[in-house]
């Protein structure tokens, strides 16, 4: 009977010992360790200077909101304590890197500097019990972790489907829990205008609404007539771009050019090339409203449908010193050193059937028009550049030649990468084949999306950095992001959906190092983020 005893205890123990660790992304070095902490109203939060009041503030909100309580935040304690150290110089890590220690006493997370702290606040995150309850047990453990590449990052369209900016802070927070600091926010497109221009009010008064929306997947299946629309104003903006910062994000904004310029055409018909033509559509692919406006004067729309637009901006001295004045204001409001263009699906046949055009290709010396629009980029390039900022664009942009300081955004494949990185030009890798969040996750997946297929293991076999590279030229590989286009995704609960939990394989392909990700492991430790998920309110696919 005694032998009984001591043997359950014995397995008790053990069992508590070999306790899984499921953090993600997996960090550089984890050790388990016997024992645990337990988290309860009574710890306190240690915090000796003012670099680590914002995250002690970001962990006791998740506390409060996530568990019903919140932890007295105090300056010196050594015991049920969890002390936050920033500018602790980890002898070989980055400065995003940080150390974490629990034990039977407290916590200890040490960041080379706040950003590091803050990414150890995550994995503290990681590490709580995804029941929700007043005292929390965590795991004694030894972390010591940095990031493998320095972009991380996701992208939203709210073009296609205007967001509030209730949902876009959520985003913001979901891409935080995963370590992820760059935000793409794509601002511009056919199907509406999302930001606020003072000096161009048509932009948001016409170019942010459309009369209706094309329905079920097939182009020209018919619009539904119900308006669609919304923009964030310069203060809207304002406030996202300071919530971002407070979770150590950079906000990107993306203002498209020549291409995908549908919206900004309609507001200001002279950007086209043939400012008098009516918008050529179908009857299937344009609403009621739409049709009456045409017959009554108005010459161009914002898009109703999903494709790729032949009217795209004239590259005229309009043109050029309309989108001067929005980089002027977009450059007050974003304090990011990267701006991006798009540059992508810019169809030539209006540049080829265009007088001016021709001239301009004869006048400058140029080839062709793939040159034009190189012209066109790097013309743009140099007025970002004069505003202390550097152009990104997507993989279209070397098609002409390349601008000299931009950095490549490699979507269709990696060929463009590949390309960009060998000729000593900063690459972000996301290509559609493996990072597009907008492709379905099943074979038979009952959603209505844009097409393609991209399951999470597909995500997470995805390796950043092409074989065809050499050491050197690898170093020019940023990182990669993945890309939310939301032409099937109406609501916040489908494009987090459409996201989860492919978002948690994508930031462990860039945070964790090569050797440590393994799928097995990560399978595992899914069933357990899908319970975090639960705590945080967002709607999941669960295969």
């Amino acid at each position: 009977m005694v032998r009984t005893f001591l043997f359950a205890l014995l397995l008790c123990s053990t069992l508590s010992f070999a306790q899984e660790v499921n953090i993600i992304p997996q960090p550089v070095q984890v050790t388990r360790n016997e024992g645990s902490f337990v988290v309860n109203s009574q710890t306190s939060l240690v915090v000796s200077n003012n670099k680590d009041k914002q995250t002690a503030d970001y962990l006791n909100n998740y506390l409060s909101d996530h568990y019903g309580f919140k932890l007295p935040i105090v300056k010196k304690s050594n015991k049920n304590f969890i002390r936050l150290k920033s500018g602790k110089k980890v002898e070989g890590l980055k400065a995003e890197a940080y150390t974490l220690k629990s034990n039977e006493k407290g916590v200890e997370i040490k960041g080379n500097s706040g950003i590091g702290t803050f990414y150890g606040m995550q994995t503290l995150i990681q590490l709580l019990p995804v029941e929700k309850s007043s005292s929390l047990t965590i795991a004694s453990v030894d972390v010591k972790d940095e990031p493998r590449f320095a972009y991380r990052g996701a992208m939203l369209d709210v073009g296609r489907h205007f967001f509030p900016v209730s949902f876009v802070k959520k985003y913001i927070d979901y891409l935080a829990l995963h370590k992820m600091n760059y935000f793409h926010w794509h601002l511009t497109e056919d199907q509406g205008w999302r930001i606020e221009i003072k000096k161009h009010p048509k932009l948001t008064e016409i170019g942010s609404k459309r009369n209706g929306t094309i329905i079920g997947h097939a182009p020209g299946t018919g619009s539904d007539n119900t308006p669609e629309g919304g923009f964030y104003t310069q203060e809207e903006v304002k406030d996202i771009v300071k919530y971002a910062s407070d979770r150590f994000i950079t906000v990107i904004p993306e203002i498209e050019m020549p291409g995908h310029s549908s919206a900004a055409i309609a507001a200001y018909p002279e950007l086209s090339c043939f400012p008098q033509e009516k918008t050529q559509l179908s009857d299937k692919m344009i609403s009621d409203k739409s049709k009456e406006e045409l017959a009554n004067g108005r010459t161009k729309i914002v898009q109703e449908t999903w494709g790729v637009f032949t009217d795209v901006y004239a590259p005229t001295e309009y043109t050029f010193k309309f989108l001067q004045d929005v980089i002027d204001e977009v450059v007050t409001l974003f304090p990011s050193k990267y701006i991006h263009i798009g540059g992508d699906e810019s169809p030539k046949d209006a540049w080829k059937r265009s007088e001016f055009c021709q001239n301009m290709i004869k006048e400058k010396g140029l080839k062709d028009e793939h040159e034009l629009q190189s012209y066109f980029i790097q013309r743009m390039e140099k007025y970002i550049n004069s505003k202390g900022r550097t152009l990104i664009g997507w993989d279209e942009i070397l098609e002409g030649g390349l601008a000299p300081n931009a950095i490549v955004m490699s979507w269709r494949g990696e060929k463009g990468g590949i390309t960009a990185a060998k000729d000593k030009h900063q690459v972000i890798m996301t290509p559609g084949s493996h990072v597009y969040l907008d492709h379905s996750q099943t074979k038979d997946d009952k959603e209505v999306t844009i097409g393609g297929f991209t399951n999470l293991e597909k995500i997470y076999s995805y390796e950043p950095v092409p074989k065809e590279l050499t050491a050197d030229e690898a170093k020019y590989v940023m990182g990669a992001q993945g890309n939310v286009w939301t032409e099937y995704m109406q609501t916040p609960a489908k494009v987090e959906y459409m996201i989860f939990p492919r978002l948690s394989a994508l930031s462990e392909v860039l945070w964790s190092p090569k050797e440590n990700r393994n799928w097995s492991q990560f399978q595992s430790k899914i069933e357990t983020q899908k319970k975090r998920y639960s705590i945080w309110g967002a709607n999941y696919f669960a295969e």
